[in-house]
């Protein structure tokens, strides 16, 4: 009977897995199976209505069709009651069994559909709150990091200082297949060249001069987790060989021992010069780029994306605030013009700092922000923003913000930018606002 239920369900089109024992099945069985659980009643050992039972201990969701004979019948209703999605009785036509098999998996795709769904809203929200902006620079790497996040691909990062290199690894992290496990952070920069080895795999006692105990490295540490090396180019081109053979071979060998220790981790490695020119000026091993650079993510500097700007000032002053119990000042349009054409060097991390200044300072308000960023910079350089992009982002800025504070109300918004409807609805599209200014159209 088995036999011939594969048959008919592969004539069908189905990829049938059979099993003679209701144990060997179960371990199959798992919150991500993407198909349908057929089983008799009547079976040696576990019979059918304890394995729909052990089932829906797994995952309620996944359809139970049970086989019964005419003696049985009762007890096929009481598991459709407990929750199996239905029964057919022998002898059956294989007609049926099909129908009733194919309704079954229509269901649990749809299930599996609405998860994932689900996921990717609360990743998206997530990421929306680690890594604040909508430009299309920003839109671009969240989904990157969306897409590649479930992976345990290695991913190379690459962007200048303060861009957030260390939230994207942790946002890598979060998302991906790991996320109990540790999370492991280097600055290689920070390691003396003479210790980079012990610090990475660890070293036995008396492995040199000092080594009064065992250590485990950094890699040990990161072992079911995540290791993120920060400054990638500081490490010893010699370590970076080991650290080669430590990814591909998947065993760390401490200093002074010739025991391999197992291990499994995500590599993510970030730098801030290009790839590229790190390898061509020997500061980035050849071989140990194209191992790590399964993925490459590139930040964009701050002044690249710069309509992220007024947003992020606002973040980190509200937080700022909160944090020192202090009132946030509302920037002007002068000081919001100083915060749009600053050159931003120290990108994001500058950026945060000038809104904890900006938000402490005693100085006057109208003059506080220029104090701050240098009362002799030149604001409107060539290379800085126009002014018919300024009045772009500024404009974007009041749409958004009297959005947010009247929750969508167009009505409200309305009146209070005192703009007719036809008016606003135009500049709505023009900047891709939605009702919920947190999101784009």
């Amino acid at each position: 009977m088995r036999s011939a239920t594969r048959q008919w369900l592969e004539l069908a089109g189905f990829v049938v897995h059979d099993f003679s024992r209701a144990s060997a099945a179960l371990e199959q069985l798992d919150r991500n199976f993407a198909g349908v659980l057929l089983s008799d009643i009547k079976m040696p050992g576990m019979d059918g209505i304890e394995l729909q039972r052990r089932v829906r201990e797994a995952d309620p969701d996944i359809p139970v069709i049970l086989v019964t004979g005419h003696g049985d019948i009762a007890l096929a209703v009481q598991a459709m009651r407990d929750g199996a999605y239905d029964f057919i009785e022998k002898p059956f036509a294989p007609e049926h069994l099909l129908d009733i098999v194919q309704r079954a998996q229509e269901k649990r795709t749809l299930v599996l559909d609405n998860r994932n769904l689900m996921r990717d809203l609360a990743a998206s929200e997530g990421l929306d709150g680690r890594l604040v902006g909508h430009s299309p620079e920003m839109r671009g790497l969240k989904r990157e990091i969306y897409d590649y996040a479930p992976t345990n691909a290695s991913v190379l990062i690459s962007g200048p200082t303060g861009s957030g290199k260390e939230v994207v690894a942790r946002c890598l992290h979060d998302l991906g297949p790991n996320p109990s496990g540790p999370f492991i952070a280097v600055n290689c920069a920070a390691i003396p060249t003479q210790m980079a080895e012990s610090e990475l795999f660890g070293h036995t006692r008396g492995a040199f001069t000092g080594a009064q105990a065992c250590r485990e490295g950094k890699l040990q540490a990161a072992n079911g987790g995540t290791l993120f090396l920060d400054e990638l180019t500081s490490t010893p081109m010699d370590v970076q060989g080991k650290l080669l053979r430590a990814l591909e071979e998947q065993v760390v060998v401490p200093l002074g021992s010739n025991t391999e220790i197992p291990v499994s981790f995500r590599l993510v490695a970030a730098i801030q010069e290009d790839p590229e020119e790190a390898v061509s000026s020997e500061r980035l091993r050849k071989d140990l780029f194209y191992r790590i650079a399964t993925i490459a993510l590139k930040i964009p500097p701050l002044n690249a994306r710069r309509e992220d700007i007024p947003l992020l000032f606002k973040l980190f002053s509200d937080l700022a605030g909160d944090a020192y119990g202090r009132e946030v000042p509302v920037l002007d349009a002068a000081a919001h013009a100083s915060v749009m054409s600053h050159d931003w060097s120290g990108n994001v991390r500058e950026l945060k700092n000038t809104a904890e200044r900006f938000v402490l300072s005693s100085h006057p308000i109208e003059d506080r922000l220029a104090h701050i960023l240098g009362a002799a910079e030149e604001p409107f350089g060539e290379d800085k923003l126009s002014l018919a992009d300024q009045v772009r982002v500024y404009e974007k800025r009041l749409l958004q913000e009297a959005l947010c504070r009247h929750q969508g109300n167009i009505s409200a918004v309305m009146e209070d930018l005192s703009i007719p409807r036809r008016t606003l609805n135009e500049k709505m599209t023009k900047y891709n606002l939605a009702r919920n200014a947190d999101q784009d159209v």
